[in-house]
């Protein structure tokens, strides 16, 4: 299985085109016939758990079919002829990652999105992680209290590569999408921390999120830029 995300930059005098393709995309997503599960997402302004988004960057999650073959990577292509050319219409920069699920846990929207995992702990190349949870209603002000300033200790961790914050819905269905260089190093950061370990435990205890989900890719390629670079460039 195969999955991408895509991170669309919209230069600033097309926001509200921005706001418009969170709804007209729907279309094409859904009657492609390579995608089992697609998210339109938008995006926070620090790359992790942010209350405020950047307007500007937005992004495409999919996962593709099982017996689908990606000789190569080139997922506007494979969006279909409307969305791409609505993004040359608009001279969109836009940054993809192509992934392939390795292991993790949870459900989205009820579903197991990436398949049924096959154990694959011997992996410790590059990786990188998706962490994303609905979070309710009654425990937003504890999530953000406590999860948001963590969240935002990432970027200087060892062998941190690259974070960008999505989300479905601003505050409540949230995730974090990072890449590191190793798996030591992601593990080092989420269960070394002592606050982090605190954290996660008053998650479960507490009953913060009615779903979450968490699983770990390898990083197979990338295709464009994003400001200007592509920030993945040096594990590639």
């Amino acid at each position: 299985m195969q999955a991408s995300l895509t991170i669309i930059r919209y230069k600033s005098r097309f926001i509200p085109f921005a706001f418009l393709s969170m709804a007209i995309f729907h279309v094409p997503l859904f009657f492609n016939k390579n995608i089992s599960f697609y998210k339109l997402m938008g995006t926070g302004k620090n790359g992790t758990f942010d209350k405020t988004p950047d307007f500007n960057q937005w992004a495409i999650l999919c996962v593709f079919r099982d017996d689908f073959y990606q000789s190569t990577f080139d997922p506007i292509h494979l969006f279909g002829r409307f969305i791409k050319y609505w993004l040359q219409l608009f001279s969109m920069e836009t940054f993809s990652i192509q992934l392939e699920p390795i292991n993790g846990h949870g459900l989205w929207d009820g579903k197991k999105v990436f398949g049924d995992f096959e154990s694959n702990e011997n992996y410790n190349g590059p990786i990188a992680t998706l962490t994303r949870a609905t979070i309710r209603l009654s425990k937003i002000k504890h999530f953000w209290n406590h999860v948001a300033p963590i969240a935002n200790k990432m970027t200087s961790a060892k062998g941190y590569v690259f974070s960008v914050g999505i989300g479905e819905v601003p505050w409540i269905k949230q995730a974090t999408f990072s890449v590191w260089d190793s798996v030591e190093d992601m593990k080092t950061f989420a269960y070394s921390m002592k606050e982090h370990r605190e954290v996660v435990k008053k998650t479960r205890q507490e009953k913060w999120y009615s779903e979450d989900m968490f699983v770990r890719f390898k990083v197979i390629s990338t295709k464009g830029t994003l400001k200007g670079i592509d920030p993945v460039k040096r594990i590639m």
